[in-house]
């Protein structure tokens, strides 16, 4: 088929195909995608036959057609030509960008040892074929390897130090809750099928729906209570929360001795975390945190959906752990529609060995972080383990230029002359921009991939239904080819097909094969009531939930390697739920908390190269509250700066009282490239990493504002 650069129109449907959302977002949504008789997607919708997606997805993902035909994407390798960034573009063949790549590995592990080559990649694409078949050319080259941190490490580690397990109750259980706790999550704008559920549960069991966040966004106002609290203060509503459950008998005592560890201690501890305690630091009134604690207290089937956004703080664990630990308070675990949800990642048993080439992977080989990329670039010896610099990157799936935390130090590290950087990808990203090489990838519609949903209990299968451009490759085939060129082709895991890698995983994990899971679908792995609502014991050896975790030595899903350790201010961490100061606290001189919270008609980069997303989205802004705009000067639309010891960029205002005073929202991610000076958000976020196991706090700074002058 020969590919056109035009948006597909809607034409005659010929058929159905069936596929998944590739998106790094835990709905995974299963699709229906109308295909024309010409072999060109049309409408995109959720497949009704799923009982999670249960036929609703998100808008961006239903206009997939303007994305997979937009006249700017990527259809050829390039080659940059003249300084990095400028612009100038040479057109090669694949074999020449294959050879170039090689070559330029080869002379960087000539010169400073194979850790000089990084493979960098992310969650572009949540295929585990496409995805992780990177980290297997990695091992086996003994490349630097790559901790990701940059997304889930907060909220898993809080999550799993208490149950002991990353699972939960079936999230389709939230349809047969009294009462729904969104907490941390915009879910209207991010995970849409959350309230498909929660919306269920209210038209026909008269749910409440109490709703926990730091401004008036979509989900908000949605809620029957919604509760908006300081930015980084959501363990101090969840210990006054449990104060009130032991002060007013809501607490479920019996449950407590059968399935917690300490939960004495715990009473003791929270007798001095009362609603005025709280109410102090959250920024609440009484009122609310009382009442708040009433309508749980007195509803047994309250069912906790604990999202991601509140623990993106430098004290996200303790935040994450605390939420979690008042439905144990409660005993809320014990009824169906009843618990708390964060992820299901345990429950898949994705046995990736093959595709990943473990069984060759070394554990002397360091591991950089992530998140600290800029670090690394610009020869940070700490992010570096103290060991030679990187002066090669294969980038996959994903946009350090835009996304990474501290822009300026990423982007003067990828401005070095010495760095050689190939990139893989759909559109000219900003990382694109400033690369060696760029191939065009294909997207999701184009290969065979297999998907697990880490907000549902499904794993479901991506087949390729359209035809890619001629000159469009898959990300298995870059890491085939180069592995080729490299002289490890011949190690196991290499020369499979995406039929043979979904085949052999599926098989190796005890599921039934490519074939079935094709005729099927997808397959529900969720547990049954019992196991998902831990009431044979919790994941700890004892079967008991951590009321006090162990911040340094449990079990967390994405630990760093032994060889890096605990990271961050791990001993400043709390022995029961509590409120921790390990947040950038506004000060006088910085007297303003910034969240960078998550667009609608965005997904982190991704879908802000579309017209009608980016229409949608208006430009990019900072919310204001009409006291601190008032008492700066600053009017609706005012050009506004704002910075603290990272940066500063300019930005236009949107002055609003969907943000509590002190507090300033900024919703993207939009484009560097989109901000009045080419300076996007992520100027102002850090890259420290956080207690106890790594990650990046985007959602915690304290910033300065004021109006720009000229």
């Amino acid at each position: 088929m020969q590919y056109t650069n035009v948006m597909n129109i809607a034409s005659p449907i010929r058929t159905t195909g069936h596929t998944v959302c590739p998106h790094d977002c835990p709905s995974a949504c299963a699709l229906n995608v109308d295909l024309g008789p010409d072999g060109r997607i049309g409408r995109v919708r959720g497949s009704a036959d799923n009982t999670y997606t249960a036929g609703v997805i998100c808008a961006k993902v239903a206009r997939y057609a303007e994305r997979l035909y937009h006249p700017d994407r990527l259809v050829t390798p390039k080659r940059r030509k003249g300084a990095k960034g400028e612009g100038v573009w040479q057109e090669i063949s694949w074999d020449d960008a294959l050879d170039e790549i090689a070559d330029a590995f080869v002379k960087a592990e000539a010169r400073h040892g194979s850790e000089a080559i990084w493979p960098y990649f992310y969650a572009g694409t949540m295929g585990q074929v496409q995805r992780d078949s990177i980290e297997r050319l990695r091992h086996a080259k003994r490349y630097s390897g790559f901790f990701g941190s940059i997304c889930t490490n907060m909220a898993w580690t809080g999550y799993v130090l208490g149950t002991g397990a990353l699972r939960g109750p079936d999230p389709r259980e939230i349809a047969k809750a009294d009462c729904v706790v969104i907490w941390g999550t915009n879910a209207v704008a991010t995970q849409v099928n959350v309230m498909t559920h929660a919306m269920k549960a209210r038209k026909e069991r008269g749910a409440k729906i109490v709703v926990v966040d730091i401004y008036d966004n979509p989900t908000m106002k949605q809620a029957d209570m919604g509760l908006i609290v300081r930015p980084g203060t959501d363990a101090a509503l969840a210990c006054a929360v449990m104060h009130i459950a032991f002060r007013d008998g809501y607490a479920d005592r019996a449950y407590m001795e059968k399935y917690a560890d300490d939960p004495t201690g715990l009473e003791a501890h929270l007798k001095s975390r009362t609603p005025e305690w709280a109410a102090g630091i959250t920024g609440l009134t009484v009122e609310e945190i009382e009442a708040f604690a009433r309508l749980i207290g007195t509803t047994k089937k309250t069912f906790f959906r604990l999202g991601y956004g509140f623990a993106r703080q430098r004290n996200g664990s303790v935040a994450m752990h605390a939420a979690l630990s008042i439905a144990t308070v409660l005993g809320s675990w014990q009824y169906e529609g009843g618990g708390a949800f964060h992820n299901n990642g345990d429950i898949f048993r994705l046995n990736k060995s093959e595709l990943m080439g473990t069984a060759y992977a070394d554990p002397d080989i360091r591991m950089l972080d992530q998140s600290q990329i800029g670090r690394v670039l610009t020869g940070d010896a700490e992010a570096l383990r103290h060991r030679g610099p990187v002066t090669a990157l294969l980038i996959q799936n994903t946009n350090p230029v835009n996304v990474a935390p501290e822009q300026r130090l990423v982007k003067q590290g990828f401005l070095r002359g010495d760095l050689f950087v190939a990139v893989h990808e759909h559109f000219m990203t900003e990382t694109a921009d400033v690369a060696d090489i760029v191939m065009p990838a294909t997207m999701f519609v184009e290969h065979d991939d297999v998907y697990r949903g880490g907000g549902h209990s499904h794993i479901l299968l991506g087949p390729k239904i359209v035809e890619p451009p001629e000159t469009v490759r898959t990300n298995l085939f870059v890491i085939e080819e180069l592995a080729k060129r490299l002289g490890v082709a011949d190690r196991p895991g290499f020369g499979l097909s995406e039929y043979e890698h979904i085949d052999h995983m599926l098989k190796a994990s005890g599921w039934a094969g490519y074939d079935t899971l094709k005729e099927e679908r997808w397959f529900d792995c969720q547990p049954e009531f019992r196991a998902a609502h831990y009431l044979d014991g919790f994941g700890h050896a004892d079967g008991k939930f951590r009321f006090r975790p162990d911040w340094e030595n449990g079990r967390a899903p994405n630990k760093p390697p032994a060889s890096v350790g605990n990271l961050g201010p791990v001993a400043a961490l709390p022995v029961f739920p509590d409120q921790v100061d390990l947040i950038e606290v506004a000060d006088a001189e910085h007297p303003f908390r910034l969240a960078t919270s998550p667009a609608r008609n965005f997904l982190n980069s991704t879908f802000a190269e579309t017209t009608t997303s980016r229409e949608k989205e208006g430009r990019p802004q900072v919310m204001v509250n009409p006291a601190d705009a008032a008492r700066l000067s600053i009017a609706d639309g005012d050009v506004v700066r704002i910075g603290n010891g990272r940066g500063t960029l300019r930005i236009h205002a949107s002055v609003t009282e969907a943000v509590k005073p002190g507090v300033l929202v900024a919703e993207g991610l939009w484009p560097n490239k989109a901000h009045l000076d080419g300076e996007g958000i992520n100027v102002l976020t850090g890259a420290d990493a956080t207690a106890p196991h790594g990650g990046a706090a985007f959602h915690d700074n304290k910033v300065w504002l004021e109006k720009a002058v000229g």
